[in-house]
């Protein structure tokens, strides 16, 4: 509706003056102006932002955007004029837009205008609880309706991105996929959005990983078995080697002990034959051998440590990436994250991704060592976990828990290449359908969030087959000399060598079933945990 067409013209012109009388906007100036100079840099503007509690204050991409907007003269800081310019022009546009959403004109919007707004102005797809986020956020009064003086107060600091700033808002709010080359998924954006959704996300990530444990432990058992009929005797002449070479003793007894631990898992085989009836499927054979080992508890056996890693490894990898776009900015010669290349992006979030896999790779080769040890072993739980341990330590010291590092963070680039780039591609082709289907401009579509989400789950799951035989690998360096893995590896090529030789290019994809069918279920459940947590906290808020 145009202003010449309004009925209630003089209200909102009312309005309009009011709000956008000078003395309204040198107060707030003076509230971003926390130097007290009479001129606001970018520095004081984040600080200024978090002193107000603005919804944008934890999205630096967003703050940056906001601030070169105000700044009209590109001088990098605000004086009071470019903020009057500014603000003029905002003023104008928020005053149109709330007229436009008010459409009986009661100088309030309640959730039905809202969501009309958003499906049939922005042709959104807006989830219930996505809406109630958005609109207990801009509704500070909880009051159930949002004023004039609460939209503006909201939208004022809001960047226009696509012609509006409620998309702008809202596109803020949309949670965002990260699946890993394990198929585990994090949600990424809740950083941004305040530390309560950070662990609602961890939360749903830790009952994710829970519920799929099973996967991930018959994936490792599978990749951890191999043909044992040659293991005696590559440990023996191993053993030989090192005393004819005069290795410390305490290396030759590490040798025999890894000799001995293949001894009984090849008697083992023997002892337990499969019958001649039972179903071939190696994930069934896993399963049932799990089974008989352990009863339902050896399906999760190392989930606390997979589980405790969550929060960490999701705070390392958003720190990690801030900081590398922050970087490229300056190599780029740019001020806006915004504004990077393609390649300074991608390369920023594989830093994000390499930075918090070393961080957390300990934890990861002390669970896999945990589900190759040996469940008849009388040691059990934290005993179990502190020997094993400990004997990674006294065999190699610190780099003992690093085994395979350089394996396993050189398929974190592929992976998000591939992932990135299948997941690009199919979009751009949904959304190029979708805009003909509507006669929409391909910009102004909005693919259903079970479409992103399935998109997500199958990009991501092309990626990881791409990649599975480095993380095997990987994983066959950090288990090395185990109860259920007691081959020992000089390093990348051997281990590769090995695996061809015993089981050809099949074993390297050993696993890679169960570890593509928890993906599903790990979305699923990750999402529906999330949504439910966030009502529960109070992060979410429903209005009547």
């Amino acid at each position: 509706m145009s202003k010449e067409d309004d009925p209630n013209l003089s209200f909102y012109d009312k309005k309009f003056k009011e709000l956008s009388h000078p003395d309204d906007y040198q107060h707030l100036f003076k509230q971003l102006d926390v130097q007290h100079n009479g001129e606001i840099t970018l520095e004081d503007f984040r600080r200024a932002l978090v002193d107000l509690d603005h919804p944008i204050k934890n999205n630096p991409e967003l703050t940056e955007k906001i601030f070169h907007s105000f700044d009209a003269n590109n001088d990098e800081v605000i004086d009071f004029n470019d903020f009057k310019l500014y603000l003029t022009s905002t003023d104008d546009q928020i005053l149109q837009g709330f007229n436009k959403i008010d459409e009986d004109h009661d100088g309030k919007l309640n959730k039905t205008d809202f969501v009309k707004y958003l499906k049939k102005s922005l042709n959104l797809s807006p989830r219930d609880y996505d809406v109630d986020m958005l609109f207990k956020q801009i509704d500070y009064k909880s009051d159930g309706y949002i004023t004039y003086d609460e939209f503006r107060q909201f939208l004022l600091l809001m960047p226009r991105l696509h012609g509006s700033r409620i998309r702008t808002a809202y596109g803020f709010l949309i949670e965002e996929l990260d699946l890993s080359s394990d198929g585990d998924v994090t949600l990424i954006n809740q950083f941004l959005n305040g530390l309560g959704f950070f662990f609602a996300g961890g939360i749903a990530g830790v009952i994710s990983r829970t519920c799929t444990a099973p996967f991930d432990r018959i994936k490792v058992f599978l990749i951890a078995r191999t043909d044992l009929s040659s293991t005696v005797l590559h440990s023996k002449k191993d053993i030989a080697k090192k005393i004819s070479d005069g290795a410390a003793q305490h290396v030759i007894d590490e040798a025999r002990r890894r000799l001995a631990v293949a001894e009984k898992a090849a008697a083992d085989a023997v002892a337990h034959p499969d019958h001649p009836k039972t179903i071939r499927s190696p994930i069934i054979q896993a399963a049932r051998t799990l089974w008989k080992q352990g009863g339902f508890r050896a399906f999760y056996v190392g989930n606390g440590l997979n589980v405790i890693k969550v929060l960490p490894e999701s705070a390392i990898k958003f720190g990690s990436f801030e900081a590398a776009k922050r970087f490229f900015c300056r190599v780029e010669g740019v001020s806006d994250p915004t504004k990077l290349s393609k390649v300074s992006t991608y390369l920023s979030g594989g830093m994000g991704g390499v930075v918090a896999q070393l961080a957390v790779y300990p934890i990861d080769t002390l669970k896999f060592r945990l589900q190759c040890s040996n469940l008849d072993s009388s040691l059990k739980g934290n005993a179990l976990l502190f020997d094993t341990a400990r004997r990674i330590f006294q065999s190699n010291g610190i780099a003992g828990f690093y085994r395979g590092w350089f394996v396993g963070v050189s398929g974190i680039f592929p992976y998000a290449a591939l992932d990135l780039g299948t997941f690009t591609t199919i979009k751009h082709i949904l959304i190029k359908r979708q805009a003909k289907k509507t006669g929409l401009p391909e910009d102004e579509v909005k693919l259903p969030n079970i479409e992103v989400l399935t998109l997500g789950a199958l990009s991501g799951s092309f990626g990881a087959t791409v990649v599975y035989p480095i993380n095997l690998l990987r994983t066959r360096l950090q288990a090395q000399g185990t109860y259920a893995h007691p081959y020992t590896y000089n390093g990348f090529s051997d281990v590769l060598k090995q695996t061809l030789a015993r089981e050809g290019v099949p074993g390297l994809f050993k696993g890679l079933v169960p570890n593509l069918a928890k993906v599903a279920p790990a979305v699923s459940i990750s999402y529906f945990v999330y949504e439910n947590l966030k009502t529960i906290m109070g992060l979410t808020n429903t209005v009547k």
